[in-house]
């Protein structure tokens, strides 16, 4: 099946090769009228995280520790059905598990720095809470006579 739109970038410049992806096709449930019981539209994608030689191993070491309740035996897996075309349900598939090891190999957050309120914007906030309670209080009918 050519004319796929691969290669499926990651990030930057490292992509998936096409050799390392295993597709399995099936039955898929859902729309598809008298199409859906001869056509094997499904698709599942895995992709072998821990032997592959694709990603530096930064990277991998990174989305292997981050996807570690989705592997199996270092596996990932992806499943697309949405589609009722194969070609369009492998496509779907492909940009899916891209996604998924782009987030999984991203570098971590900076660490936030700790900064002080303003001493200002403080009393200006307890100030403010001061005001609102007096006129509160001031609602309550209880001096009223």
């Amino acid at each position: 099946m050519d004319g796929m739109s691969g290669p499926y970038v990651v990030r930057g410049s490292v992509s998936l090769p096409e050799a390392e992806l295993m597709w399995r096709f099936s039955r898929s449930s859902g729309p598809g009228g008298q199409h859906v019981n001869t056509s094997d539209s499904q698709v599942e994608l895995r992709f072998d995280l821990a032997g592959t030689t694709a990603l530096p191993e930064v990277w991998k070491e990174r989305a292997l520790e981050r996807l570690a309740g989705r592997l199996v035996d270092g596996v990932v897996a992806v499943r697309a059905s949405e589609h009722r075309s194969q070609w369009r349900n492998r496509e779907a598939a492909a940009v899916r598990l891209a996604a998924l090891l782009a987030e999984a190999t991203a570098p971590p957050p900076r660490p936030r720095r700790a900064t002080r309120i303003p001493r200002g914007i403080n009393e200006r906030r307890l100030r403010q809470k001061k005001q609102r309670s007096d006129t509160k209080r001031g609602r309550s009918g209880r001096d009223w006579t």
